[in-house]
């Protein structure tokens, strides 16, 4: 093989070598974790007197919004609460925070709007394109919490699912096979380099290692699959524009799922839609398949989880999918449900576009004034 083509073959490699280890590493960080937080509080009963405080759902969604709208990545939220249910965070508890990280990843694309902030009209196209995510998600939660804390809707489900999963094989509760083996290898190397710290002082740097682990294989992940697939995606996009909703929300879930980045999916279409090229109509099912698609890192994460918390590992994941499935299908189903979200944001894209300023203050408020909001009205009522 000639040189020129040995080095082209080799560029085209190396990026899913760089996948792979991404992956590999995700799945280590995930189950330490875990580990970490059952050997930093005592076990099972330490970490559920952790969560105590948490038992409040609304500190659960505050939690959610707050830590992704600062990491700017649901996926990794969503990775290290699989985590910590695995450690023994109740599901109870990260249900609602799994609904916050929805909402606080969204805040990326509406500050990406900014950068058409000198022009108006553009302004207003993307501020809307924007926004139209944040409305659906806040809808979504105003519909699938209160039925969540009146009735365990999501707990429910997910855990009948995962029952289901488990009796065809798909979760292996033993942790055998070779794939579940590297892993726990993986995780094991990590916990023998703090074996001879004391118990909770080793727990607590294999919480922190994980975490850190998390945002470093993620951040390799989405930057690779991005210089992969960005340029496919857009072309995806654009062939799939005007085809329907349908098209549209399944182009979001295919996109997010290639570039492991539902705030890149969604800041792809704002500049288009600023500039015309999108209408809202085309941006709106396309931002629900991304909601859809970012699941897909949860799942994958939960499948490092082996032991007596593989099936809550599992369930979470599994709610995480579900509230954005039904979501979808409950908000756009319903007609009069379904215009709440594009004229919520045609509205405030207009009043930002005449005073810029609310356009900041719209961000304070939705991503710190409202979880700030919620947690003082449920201190209020208890």
């Amino acid at each position: 093989m000639e040189p020129t083509k040995q080095s082209a073959a080799g560029s085209r490699i190396l990026p899913w070598i760089v996948v792979l280890l991404s992956l590999y590493v995700l799945l280590v960080a995930v189950g330490v974790i875990g580990k970490g937080f059952r050997h930093a509080f005592g076990g099972a009963e330490g970490v559920e007197s952790l969560f105590v405080f948490a038992t409040n759902p609304f500190v659960g969604l505050v939690l959610g919004i707050l830590a992704t709208a600062l990491i700017q990545s649901s996926s990794t939220v969503t990775s290290i609460i699989v985590g910590l249910v695995a450690g023994g965070m109740p599901i109870a508890v990260a249900i609602p925070m799994v609904m916050g990280a929805n909402v606080g990843t969204t805040v990326t694309n509406t500050l990406v709007s900014f950068g058409h902030v000198r022009r108006p009209g553009e302004f207003r196209n993307a501020f809307a394109a924007a926004t139209v995510h944040d409305f659906f998600n806040l809808l979504s939660i105003l519909i699938f919490l209160p039925l969540e804390l009146a009735f365990g809707v999501l707990e429910m489900l997910s855990g009948a699912m995962t029952h289901v999963v488990e009796n065809i094989g798909s979760v292996d509760a033993s942790g055998k096979g070779v794939f579940k083996v590297a892993v726990g290898a993986g995780v094991g190397f990590v916990e023998s380099l703090t074996s001879s710290l004391p118990e909770h002082w080793a727990g607590s740097i294999q919480i922190v290692a994980g975490i850190a682990l998390i945002l470093l294989s993620i951040m390799y992940l989405g930057n690779t699959l991005k210089t992969v697939f960005a340029g496919r995606a857009r072309k995806f996009l654009h062939t799939a524009v005007g085809k329907g909703p349908v098209a549209g929300i399944f182009s979001g879930t295919l996109v997010t799922v290639l570039v492991q980045s539902s705030s890149t999916t969604t800041s792809i279409v704002v500049p288009l839609a600023g500039s015309g090229v999108i209408a809202l109509r085309h941006v709106y099912p396309f931002t629900l398949g991304a909601n859809i698609g970012t699941t897909i890192t949860a799942l994958l994460a939960a499948t490092a989880i082996t032991g007596a918390t593989h099936a809550v590992a599992h369930q979470i994941a599994i709610a995480h999918f579900l509230y954005n499935l039904l979501g979808v299908i409950v908000i756009y189903s319903v007609p009069w449900l379904r215009r709440i979200p594009p004229a919520g944001a045609e509205w405030i894209a207009r009043l930002a576009s005449e005073r810029k300023w609310l356009a900041v203050a719209y961000i304070l408020c939705v991503f710190f004034g409202v979880p700030a909001a919620l947690v003082y009205l449920k201190a209020g009522l208890s």
